[in-house]
């Protein structure tokens, strides 16, 4: 038998939702916070506009404002990005709210709990020796790569130690693609 794995089974992690935000609220102190519906506001003055993606806190259904934009010049936007804002585009919502330059600039972190799957092919191959998986991810969920396998497998986090053979740190959180080698069981 050669070292060489002979099947690649594709794994994705999607999202299921929109990540809840770690963001202090001014009212009642919590820490979590939802884009709900995702909503913008934008905001002109002259020929500058403000656009700020709204949010809600989950304890007190408060509102706040995240700063997308800020004192920008009309003519600088795209006509489809300018649109978007204006008509609240969930798919425009979930790409400011994954820009790691939103979360810097408005303090806030992503959690991902409870906001992602893995998609595995229905079948595993019984008798085919080591066995290769590529994992990609639709959206950048942090994870670790040993308790994604560990529960992509149905293995304690000790065997993926043992059966799984990769090139990256296993317990260091991911957000990008990687391969692992899966050998066979004692």
């Amino acid at each position: 038998m050669s070292s060489q794995p002979h099947i690649v089974l594709p794994w994705v992690v999607r999202r299921t939702r929109l990540p809840l935000l770690s963001l202090r609220c001014v009212d009642c102190r919590s820490e979590s916070a939802t884009t709900g519906a995702g909503r913008f506001r934008v905001n002109a003055n002259h020929k500058l506009l403000d656009v700020w993606l709204l949010v809600r806190c989950v304890s007190c259904d408060r509102t706040s404002k995240l700063t997308v934009h800020e004192r920008t010049p009309v003519r600088s936007f795209d006509p489809a990005e300018l649109r978007g804002y204006r008509l609240n585009d969930p798919a425009l919502v979930a790409s400011r709210l994954l820009d790691p330059q939103l979360a810097r600039r408005n303090r806030f972190a992503l959690d991902w709990t409870g906001a992602w799957r893995l998609v595995t092919p229905s079948e595993w191959p019984d008798q085919t020796w080591p066995v290769q998986v590529a994992v990609v991810f639709d959206d950048p969920v942090p994870v670790r790569p040993e308790r994604l396998i560990a529960y992509g497998l149905g293995l304690s986090r000790g065997e993926v130690l043992r059966r799984i053979k990769c090139d990256i740190p296993l317990r260091r959180p991911r957000s990008t693609g990687f391969t692992f080698t899966v050998t066979a069981g004692d």
